[in-house]
């Protein structure tokens, strides 16, 4: 009791120890030029540690605000080619500083060395950029953690990063890229002891890099530079774990650096549906967190790309891979990867379903179970040469292969209207899988001068082959009046199916004036897809029977022509891209057994245009308009009945058109780092002709006959916002994220060859919540509901509506000293499940961890699914249908692991590089 009295006296003194400030003022050049986006930020003199910092408005004025214990802080104001303004400012409640001019930098100048803390943000013409050492985080902190810290820098439950609500979808390390293209590998596992600079551009394509053409401002790259003195040397980490229900975790990773040379290599090995690349602090490889549920129940991840796991399920997981990435003389560049998988999963669905008619309804009830054996390669290879500053050639080959084995049962039954069975089913598979997909780019630009004019070439080629052999078996019974009909399939089904891609590109770009250019292009794109089907029915214990009926030899045969031309102006406040052509699509089929043959050709408008109005640094708005075509698949245009599920009889159309689509979209974004506030807001209409729908119709034995036809005026639309504000007093942090979010879907389709229309609304609120204070704790609560309601012009009776709610929460302390504890809770409701099926879903998972060792070691016990309540229970909503799945997921284990981490860096400190020094010459 004497202890606790002492500790809340201490902290109702510091509190009253602690003043208010607040300094205003205005940034100027030698011209009286405001100069919007300059950086002021305050620091204790003793340490030059971090106080508090904001971004001056476009009229140069400026307001920092906080609070503090101390008598004085240092004021510094930075603006790029500038010599920094350094001075200091007692602490008052309100100090105005007036006119702050600053002096353009003259490098010619004698040398003058000035020492000045690097500021926290730096905004350059088109880099943003944040200082590592100006954000607290805890000592062992990885890349994830530091940009939770940054303004305007959301990651989410997923790992996903938002920078002033735009997506990032690249993160490179010294400007290479870190372990292929999955941004999280990086996030995870770069420690934040080795991060100088955080870079934010952007995303530009390689071609885009060389030739200085704008690159895409909806979507952001991260580049980390790394200290000059942690540039050298390795990190590694392994982690080992064993639990309950015969659960376990192996995994390691390791990344050596060495100038322009990185080396990257990474293992792994579980049954928890974990990518086992996490690394997270409190909840690694628990697969998924609380809040992303449909995630962490499921068998499904994806590591660089590639796929591991199904759609549901568990899975036992191993994984291997390595990166390397080298330069020699600024002019020459190899990058490669290497990924190996192989995953065993299992899986059990439970489905009840109301099929939905004009005039009536019948119902069917399946279970279905699977397991999947399969082998995955992956690799990637980069080759760039620059013959002279103008002139660069890259070669880009790829390859994908994947080696399965399946195992697959399904049980089905339908029942009328009363009820009553008609018919029922049972289906066993083993089929073996294989499907290799290699393909190649190959890039050509010269350039000429340096305005931005270029000429590009490319070549792009594709192949892929996929083969299946199955043993398949079906009985189905058929209930009549005359009594029960029992139909049986014994086969061994044979298909290949090959696919060759030919794309050629030539684009020619002309300076018409500054930032204003002329793009002349063409783009044709060729691709020939052959299905071959052999069906061969058993036949005294052997498959020597050709079923002619069920199999087939067919091709697909298409041609797609974009000669386009168009004005681009990419100016600092307007930006215009345009591209208006022809869009010429010729298709063509071979039926090769019946001897049929179709072709036609279809003419559209290209168009892929944007234009965005910045009127500053942080504020835009934008429309964008383009249009694409779609060719059907050969499986949707062959003409011979797929009967894999006798209750289902699938049979394609060969006269099928391509679709044909009309996009618009567009958007508002204002982020203020004066205030750590900002709003977002984003719309998209997709127009749909000659979309390919299915058409089924129900025969007297209840059994599904369908094929596909082309219908108009499909409309797929989303729009939402949100608004986000971050407070920061001294180690306290508190933010907050509200946002809206609503869909219109208008589908047009067929119940029993019935053309319907169909309106579906949707909208979302959401609040997202984070209180934190530095080294002590943190807590994230969030919560969304979804209103849902859909509409036909057929059948009335069938129109509903639902809600749908959703509670997150987690937790995690870091107290006492050396000990991390994580709780991460999410409850759910859904209003439109049928009776039979749990409505609701709570998942709890909890990890105590303990570091010693100098922090390099950490010893975990976590519990996933704390109390043994998770459920994967869905209701899906089709056009003709209401469908209640439960799926199998991992539940309740218990897990103790050993993490350990071990580093070396060559050299000493880098000159001018310590602690938020900078080194000025004048």
């Amino acid at each position: 009791m004497r202890l606790s009295i002492s500790l809340l006296m201490l902290f109702l003194s510091s509190i009253g120890l602690s003043q208010n400030f607040q300094i205003t003022g205005t940034i100027t050049d030698n011209e009286s030029q405001p100069l919007e986006s300059a950086t002021v930020y305050t620091e204790k003199i003793a340490d030059s540690s971090l106080v508090e910092y904001t971004i001056a408005e476009k009229d140069g004025s400026f307001l920092i605000e906080g609070t503090t214990d101390l008598e004085k802080l240092r004021l510094i104001v930075s603006y790029a080619g500038f010599t920094p303004h350094i001075q200091e400012v007692p602490v008052q409640q309100k100090i105005d500083l007036g006119n702050i001019s600053l002096k353009v930098m003259d490098n010619a100048l004698d040398e003058i060395t000035l020492n000045a803390s690097r500021a926290p943000i730096t905004i350059k013409k088109d880099t943003l950029e944040f200082n590592a050492n100006s954000f607290n985080t805890r000592q062992d902190a990885n890349l994830e953690e530091l940009m939770k810290k940054l303004p305007g820098v959301e990651v989410d439950s997923q790992g996903n990063i938002t920078v002033n609500g735009k997506p990032v979808s690249r993160i490179l390390v010294n400007g290479k890229e870190f372990f292929g293209n999955d941004p999280q590998i990086a996030t995870k596992n770069l420690p934040k002891e080795i991060i100088d600079k955080i870079q934010v551009t952007d995303t530009k394509t390689r071609s885009e890099e060389f030739t200085g053409k704008a690159g895409n401002p909806d979507d952001k790259t991260i580049n980390i530079e790394l200290k000059e003195d942690k540039n050298k040397g390795y990190f590694s980490r392994l982690t080992a774990g064993g639990g309950t229900n015969d659960r376990y975790e192996l995994s390691g990773i390791g990344n050596y650096f060495k100038d322009e040379m990185r080396v990257s290599v990474l293992a792994s090995s579980n049954n928890i549906n974990s990518s086992g690349f996490s690394f997270d602090e409190v909840f690694d490889m628990m697969g998924g967190n609380a809040r992303s549920i449909m995630v962490s129940q499921n068998g499904a991840f994806n590591i660089n790309g590639m796929g591991f796991g199904s759609s549901g399920g568990i899975t036992k997981a191993e994984t291997a891979g390595f990166n390397f990435v080298n330069e020699w003389n600024d002019n020459l560049e190899l990058s490669t990867d290497y990924f190996f998988g192989k995953n065993d999963t299992e899986t059990r669905t439970r489905v009840e379903r109301e099929n939905i008619l004009p005039d009536s309804r019948y119902f069917t009830n399946s279970l279905s179970e699977s397991n999947l054996v399969n082998d995955s390669h992956r690799a990637n290879l980069r080759f760039e040469v620059e013959f002279d500053t103008l002139t660069r050639l890259s070669i880009s080959p790829r390859l994908n292969a994947n080696f399965g084995l399946s195992n697959r049962s399904r049980d089905e039954e339908t029942l009328d209207e009363n009820r009553e069975l008609q018919n029922a089913s049972m289906i066993r598979e083993n089929e073996d899988l294989e499907n290799i997909d290699f393909a190649n780019r190959v890039d050509f630009i010269k350039r000429f001068g340096g305005r931005g004019s270029y000429l590009q070439l490319d070549l792009n080629h594709s192949h892929n082959r996929q083969r299946n052999d199955n043993f398949y078996y079906s009985e189905s019974v058929f209930v009549s009046g005359a009594g029960e009909d029992v139909q049986i399939q014994d086969q061994f089904i044979d298909q290949d199916e090959n696919e060759n891609t030919l794309e050629l590109g030539a684009s020619k770009r002309s300076v018409l004036a500054e930032k204003l250019f002329l793009d002349v292009n063409y783009n044709f794109r060729t691709a020939k897809s052959r299905n071959t089907r052999n069906v061969f029915d058993a036949e005294n214990g052997e498959f020597t029977n050709l079923n002619e009926l069920l199999s087939n030899d067919f091709e697909v045969l298409s041609y797609i022509h974009t000669p386009n031309a168009g004005v681009n102006y990419e100016g600092e406040k307007w930006r215009f891209s345009s591209e208006f052509g022809l869009l010429s699509t010729s298709l063509e089929t071979n039926n090769f057994i019946d001897n049929v043959r179709f072709d036609n050709t279809y003419n559209n408008l290209f168009v892929d245009a944007d234009i965005r109005y910045s009127p500053e640094r942080s504020k835009s708005i934008y429309f964008g308009y383009s249009t694409s075509a779609d060719v059907p698949s050969v499986r949707q245009l062959q003409p011979v009945e797929d009967r894999t599920n006798p209750l289902n009889i699938v049979v394609g159309n060969p006269e099928l058109e391509p679709t044909y689509e009309q996009r618009f979209r567009g958007g508002f974004r204002n982020y203020d780092f004066s205030t750590r506030s900002g709003f977002f807001s984003y719309m998209n209409v997709n127009l749909r002709n000659n979309q390919v729908v299915a058409v089924s119709r129900l025969n007297e034995d209840f059994v599904r006959e369908t094929t596909y036809t082309n219908v108009d005026g499909v409309i797929n639309s989303y729009l939402g916002g949100s608004y986000s504000k971050s407070y920061k007093k001294k180690e306290r942090e508190f933010r907050y994220r509200v946002g809206i979010n609503g869909n219109y879907n208008k589908n047009v389709g067929f119940i029993n060859g019935v053309k319907y229309n169909s309106d579906q609304y949707a909208i979302t609120p959401t609040l997202n919540l984070t209180y934190a204070i530095d080294e002590l704790f943190e807590i994230n609560p969030s919560y969304n509901f979804s209103y849902n309601e859909i509409a036909y012009d057929i059948n009335s009776g069938r129109d509903q509506a639902y809600v749908n709610h959703s509670l997150g929460f987690e937790a995690t302390t870091y107290w006492p000293k050396n000990v991390v504890f994580g709780n991460d809770i999410s409850y759910n409701t859904f209003g439109n499940v049928s009776p039979g099926f749990d409505n609701t879903s709570l998942l709890w998972n909890t990890s105590l961890g303990y570091q010693f060792l100098k922090d390099r070691a950490t010893l975990k016990v976590k519990v996933y699914d704390m109390l043994n309540q998770n459920v994967d229970t869905r209701r899906l909503v089709g056009d003709d249908y209401i469908q209640d799945v439960n799926n199998l997921i991992l539940r309740r284990y218990g897990m103790l692991s050993f993490t350990y981490k071990f580093s070396s860096f060559g050299g000493g400190q880098a000159p001018g590089r310590g602690r938020g020094a900078r080194v000025i010459r004048m």
